[in-house]
């Protein structure tokens, strides 16, 4: 994404999000002057900083010098949830597909996607999950709290920080998420999911209850709308952090990473599009430099 400059922070922060409005509905970003870019259903791109607009996002990945995924990444499932609030097999589908997508066709695109060294994204493991069950401090709660719920979680589980872990934190049904205090981008009006990082190298995804927050990119194949949505912006996600975790190695002219470029496009209008170790998921597609498009399968 477009990386407007940073002010009044002292760590540097930004966003990659996923647009949840209808019809808005794909990717952002915000940054300390909270410039945000929408990717609309039908491909096309709408940035906005105060109205401003960018380009369509029709050129390759480049790469800018940041740290990739590089080698197996290791995936972390925090879930938060007060009062359980969530479908009957939610926890164990997105558990299902966090062990399923490592080694898949569609993780083995990112290899083309490499660091300055030459090594890139290989393979993820899912490491550990976890179910916190205190109340919420605020709500809609903020980015601050989900970086709070991450830092509690590594205290709890003796969890570490790195460039290839990374913490997903799952809310649980009804609950919106706000970027700041200001609540003018949140789940409920602007975005499905985001990832970032804090500190040097705490990567972290924050993944509101999608079936909520009208992300819905068709009927899922699973029995649990609710869980097929959410593992669809689940991957979104994965896969941008896996080649931009710090927000500075791909991604292209126009500020667009590897999933923003392919938002919404699953290639069928509903159903399974995809199957990973035997089992079925909707899933977007990521874009391949190779191919100059959207797959579903890498080089």
């Amino acid at each position: 994404m477009k990386r407007p400059a940073l002010t009044a922070l002292a760590i540097p922060f930004l966003l990659l999000i996923i647009s949840a409005l209808t019809p808005l509905s794909a990717s952002a970003s915000a940054g300390a002057s909270q410039n945000v870019r929408f990717l609309l259903h039908n491909g096309s791109t709408r940035s906005v900083t105060v109205n401003a607009k960018y380009a369509p996002l029709a050129t390759n990945l480049t790469y800018h010098g940041g740290a990739v995924e590089a080698g197996t990444t290791h995936t972390y499932a925090i879930f938060w949830q007060p009062t359980n609030n969530v479908s009957s097999t939610y926890h164990s589908l997105i558990q299902r597909y966090f062990g399923d997508i490592g080694g898949s066709g569609l993780y083995n695109n990112n290899k083309q996607y490499k660091n300055s060294s030459g090594q890139y994204p290989s393979t993820t493991t899912f490491a550990a999950a976890w179910t916190d069950t205190r109340s919420y401090p605020e709500s809609p709660l903020l980015d601050s709290d989900i970086q709070n719920e991450v830092s509690h979680a590594q205290s709890v589980n003796g969890w570490s920080s790195s460039v290839n872990n990374i913490f997903f934190v799952f809310t649980q049904a009804g609950e919106d998420l706000c970027f700041d205090s200001s609540q003018s981008q949140c789940a409920s009006n602007a975005f499905c999911a985001y990832h970032s990082y804090f500190g040097s190298n705490t990567i972290y995804a924050a993944m509101p209850y999608a079936y909520s927050f009208s992300c819905n990119g068709g009927t899922g194949p699973n029995g649990d709308q609710a869980a097929d949505e959410t593992i669809n912006v689940t991957s979104h996600e994965q896969i941008e952090a896996a080649t931009d975790p710090l927000l500075n190695a791909w991604y292209d002219s126009s500020g667009a990473e590897i999933g923003d470029k392919c938002a919404w496009n699953f290639g069928n209008s509903s159903g399974s599009n995809i199957t990973l170790n035997g089992h079925p998921y909707r899933l977007q597609k990521e874009w391949d430099n190779a191919k100059r498009g959207c797959v579903l399968t890498g080089p």
